[in-house]
């Protein structure tokens, strides 16, 4: 008998708690709706007010679309926990997709706010049966009889609110997820794209090294051998010895600038150490403060890594060489599964995505699915934001 009880509770608790996520859902959906009505109004206003302004159009847009995403990967969590799934990874459609999901839920978001008045109603109404009867006003079987009604309803409103979490899901799934064939086909175009810019980035950065090698470092090596040869033609004792000494200096920056160009090749530091670690000696020789924040727990892939440091390294030098910056922030972080880093500065701005510096470093994002995003407005400041996997 005690076994019996004791599964039967177990049913009771079981089954409330299958139909409290849907109540809950939906409840918590009709609120977020009404959040998001307010973002689709406001962005639509201020898309409206820089509109003779095509670049401001294209950054509000940009960052509407951002924000519009991550609501959406919000409310996908919400229908996870509804449905007793793991939470689904991030979003990957086309801005008008997600803006149009987002102006798609106001549908379940009025049934279920009917729902929800409904069964506030019942459970008001259900009260007023009950302190009648204590009271004395109502018979035993009018109370039965109202009683049975009463559940009548909630069994159908309840059964109503689970069918409004039903279509909220059918219309994420719809609108936000491809079908097998667009996405093999959205799948190759982005392969095919971001194969030309990891081609293109790698020919810039060789580019790039050659440069360095021959402008500067080479540059240094014939200064060098030029002093060791006036110093073995010195018959002045003093001067040779000083002539050693600048020979001995430049040396010494020749092998800095050496290091220099094989960490843009490749940052051995990675091998020994942890991502943070190395970006905190790169701070140390900044003549601009960095300050770095790292919240990673997991430490992630080493392309993901050195991708986030190349990244942060080319940042920290076009802030050096252009922005005139007091302070440069560094902060990453584990967000939804995904590594975001985020570089700040208080510069003068105006960095454009469109230079061959940030595209290639744009390319290197992409090719490891990742996003990079540049805000950069006259006057500044100037905001660069990496999403990558995390694993």
């Amino acid at each position: 008998m005690a076994e019996c009880a004791a599964h039967g509770r177990l049913s009771w608790i079981g089954a409330v708690a299958r139909w409290s996520r849907p109540v809950g859902g939906v409840a918590v959906g009709v609120l977020t709706a009404a959040a998001e009505v307010l973002f689709l109004l406001l962005a639509g206003l201020v898309v409206v007010a820089v509109s003779p302004a095509p670049a401001a159009r294209r950054r509000i847009g940009t960052a509407t679309v951002r924000y519009a995403q991550r609501i959406t990967d919000w409310e996908r969590h919400r229908l996870a926990v509804i449905a007793s799934k793991p939470p689904p990874p991030p979003v990957r459609a086309s801005g008008p997709r997600v803006l149009g999901y987002l102006a798609a839920r106001l549908l379940p978001a009025a049934l279920g706010l009917l729902t929800a008045g409904l069964l506030v109603l019942g459970a008001v109404l259900a009260a007023i049966v009950v302190r009648s009867f204590v009271a004395g006003t109502m018979t035993t079987a009018n109370f039965l009889l109202q009683g049975l009604i009463g559940a009548a309803l909630l069994l159908v409103n309840l059964q109503a609110t689970a069918s409004v979490a039903t279509l909220d899901r059918w219309l994420a799934r719809s609108l936000l997820e491809s079908n097998t064939r667009e996405a093999l086909q959205q799948r190759i175009s982005e392969l095919t794209v971001s194969r030309a810019g990891v081609l293109a980035a790698v020919d810039a950065e060789r580019q790039r090294i050659e440069r360095d090698l021959h402008d500067g470092l080479q540059q240094h090596l014939v200064a060098l051998g030029m002093l060791l040869g006036r110093a073995r033609r010195s018959r002045d004792p003093d001067k040779a010895r000083a002539l050693l000494v600048q020979a001995h200096e430049d040396v010494q920056r020749a092998i800095d600038q050496l290091r220099d160009v094989a960490w843009r090749v490749y940052p051995s530091a990675l091998d020994h150490t942890t991502l943070d670690e190395v970006l905190g000696m790169v701070a140390q020789r900044s003549a601009t403060p960095v300050k770095i924040s790292y919240d990673v727990p997991v430490r992630p892939a080493r392309p993901i890594e050195t991708v986030l440091y190349f990244v942060a390294c080319e940042a920290i030098t076009n802030t050096i060489k252009h922005a005139r910056a007091t302070l440069i922030t560094i902060e990453i972080e584990t967000r939804d599964a995904r590594i975001e880093m985020c570089i700040r500065d208080d510069g003068t701005g105006g960095a454009d995505l469109h230079g061959s510096g940030l595209q290639g470093l744009a390319r290197r994002v992409t090719a490891l699915d990742g996003q990079f995003d540049l805000h950069s407005p006259p006057g500044g400041p100037t905001t660069i934001r990496v999403e990558l996997p995390g694993a």
